[in-house]
């Protein structure tokens, strides 16, 4: 367990005191038992009830019992012979990126065939956290604070083109003393610069959104790769992010609080819309249903909110939790219809909304012997009852599975998957 621990929480500032201060992915990992993801977090004792954040109403019913679920393990395998653990999956048409510690592993998503990988001779910038596509351009965000920016060449492969901030944006600001910050006792920085952990990345709309263990939100322009704004965003980790189509912004932290961002009509900078506070502990997952308009919220406290957005305001209110899982939520993964929940339990939850914005857990899916760090998803287009979900483990085994849902009656089951 100390290589993991190294990997996880190479910087030993981080290691939280409470529940409030917590990266529950790396703590997971930091001891050797798994029956307690997190040492000193009491909100996580199996002993302990499942009805999580009592205040919340459940929005779950019991599954129609003309569903019938199926599922399959089409493959299964691990990405570095010592087992360390898969800390980040995505899918970008037909290639699936899993990482492992520094190393970014290409496979054919179909055949699940090893096709590449690259970064495996820089195990200096410490573990990938998130990888994220724009164009032709991969980024992958890094334990030592910088982002990747890689490119499929010809002769070299996977080549890496520049990392963020780039020596030009650097340039450009290191003259003044107005671009610079103080972000320890004794120490600055330039504004442009992540100060710890890169943990979560998103691309939208030609920009790159970043969230760090710094506290804040910094976003990045793709053509040029300049950093246009940098936002404190949080009073502790920042552990998720999730952006709509709209260029809505949400941050998830280990504040126990989920902020929105939004860029007014005319503005230049985004600004605080609102402050979502219903977790008890670490938010640690954020996904968008695929027109923005439910987010899911994962946290320690093992529940799953469901906010939904108000006619008469551009935020989310919480409209209820989803439960089921014994232990922290670690990873959601939104496609179609259905919500997917990695935990700590070691299992994946498959949850559908049903017409009347209630929740049924169709399936879970169980196998792996640690806590399921990432998700990643894709609905099958010549069968449009059948989703291939892939999940990354601490145990550093990828499970790739087959999920398949009848249709008794169609006019039931219009949106199930879309």
């Amino acid at each position: 367990m100390r290589v993991i621990s190294k990997l996880f929480d190479s910087d030993r500032r981080r290691i939280p005191k409470s529940p409030k201060h917590l990266d529950s992915g790396e703590s997971a990992t930091s001891s050797s038992s798994l029956s307690d993801v997190t040492t000193g977090s009491s909100s996580l004792h199996s002993s302990l009830s499942l009805q999580t954040l009592p205040s919340v109403p459940s929005l779950q019913k019991i599954p129609s019992t003309t569903v019938t679920v199926s599922h399959s393990v089409t493959s299964s395998f691990k990405l570095r012979e010592r087992s360390l653990p898969v800390t980040c999956l995505a899918v970008n048409g037909g290639y699936l990126f899993a990482v492992s510690g520094h190393e970014v592993s290409i496979y054919d998503r179909d055949m699940c065939a090893h096709l590449d990988t690259f970064n495996g001779q820089d195990p200096f910038s410490g573990t990938v956290k998130s990888v994220g596509f724009s164009g032709e351009k991969i980024f992958t965000a890094h334990q030592d604070g910088k982002i990747g920016v890689w490119k499929l060449t010809a002769k070299s492969g996977y080549k890496q083109l520049t990392t963020l901030p780039t020596l030009n944006d650097r340039l450009r600001r290191f003259a003044l003393p107005k671009n610079y910050v103080q972000v320890r006792r004794h120490k600055k920085r330039l504004w442009i610069e992540h100060a710890d952990a890169v943990t979560a990345l998103a691309v939208s709309d030609g920009f790159i959104y970043s969230v760090s263990w710094d506290k804040t939100l910094k976003i990045w322009r793709a053509s040029d790769l300049r950093c246009k704004e940098s936002i404190k965003a949080h009073d502790d980790a920042v552990n998720a992010i999730a952006v709509s189509t709209n260029g809505t912004v949400y941050t998830g932290s280990a504040d126990r609080r989920i902020r929105v961002w939004a860029k007014p009509t005319g503005e230049k900078r985004h600004t605080l819309v609102a402050t979502l506070e219903k977790h008890k502990s670490a938010v640690n997952a954020l996904a968008l249903n695929d027109d923005g308009s439910v987010l899911f919220s994962g946290s320690c406290d093992r529940s799953i909110l469901v906010w939904e957005r108000e006619d008469t305001s551009n935020y989310m209110a919480v409209r209820g939790a989803l439960r089921g899982h014994d232990k922290a939520i670690l990873s959601l993964f939104n496609v179609s219809d259905l919500l997917l929940s990695g935990s700590a339990d070691r299992t994946v939850r498959i949850w559908r909304r049903g017409p009347d914005s209630s929740y049924s857990c169709l399936e879970v899916l169980s196998g792996h012997t640690k806590p399921v760090k990432s998700l990643a998803a894709v609905r099958e287009k010549e069968l449009d009852d059948v989703v291939s979900i892939i999940s990354g483990s601490l145990d550093g085994e990828v499970k790739c599975w087959k999920v398949s849902v009848t249709k008794p009656d169609n006019s039931f089951y219009t949106n199930l998957v879309q």
